[in-house]
């Protein structure tokens, strides 16, 4: 079983990367790591951001294969934002408080009016060159809450896809059509 080095210390992540991944790989994410720096985000990207994390992690582990991911969600009506600022768009990884800043900014905001879309970025070091995959799913913000699953903006995030939220959706069904699958998808088509 080939080990690769999450730089993540999300556990949502972690279980879905290796929910995706399957037993083929063992991944180990920055939880279970030791004396590791701070490494600060400020890339202008969704890849760049990856990239960072990435390279920093790397540095410590050459000899790894270290994979890094950066996602984020995209409001149309609010031109863009939270974007790559999603995890700490209200306060530093506090889903609560970030789902609130987004239902009052999109407060009098009409239905159709609420597009939004998942963006993540894959990047894996450890190959002869970096690898770099990104995925998008589509949908829409609703005015509540929908759904006790996932993490993050998944209970307001209605997929069209599969016609209920990311909250409401069993693990296979976010899976099936998430943006952090669809990035991983494309990451192992050209490995």
């Amino acid at each position: 079983m080939q080990k690769i080095i999450f730089a993540t210390k999300n556990a949502g992540k972690t279980k879905e990367i290796s929910d995706l991944l399957g037993k083929r790989f063992e991944i180990i994410d920055l939880n279970h790591l030791d004396n590791l720096p701070d490494i600060v985000e400020n890339g202008s990207s969704f890849v760049s951001n990856a990239e960072i994390k990435a390279e920093k992690i790397s540095q410590l582990y050459p000899d790894s294969f270290v994979m890094a991911e950066d996602a984020g969600l995209s409001i149309d009506a609010l031109d863009g934002r939270p974007g790559i600022f999603s995890a700490r768009y209200a306060g530093d990884h506090d889903d609560e408080a970030n789902i609130k800043k987004v239902l009052t900014e999109l407060d009098g905001v009409a239905s159709e009016k609420r597009t939004a879309h998942f963006t993540a970025a894959i990047v894996l070091l450890g190959l002869q060159k970096e690898i770099v995959a990104t995925g998008e799913v589509r949908g829409r913000i609703l005015d509540h809450k929908e759904g006790q699953d996932g993490f993050g903006y998944d209970p307001i995030f209605f997929s069209t896809e599969l016609g209920k939220t990311f909250g409401q959706a069993s693990e296979k069904e976010k899976n099936s059509v998430s943006h952090r699958a669809r990035a991983l998808k494309k990451l192992i088509s050209q490995i």
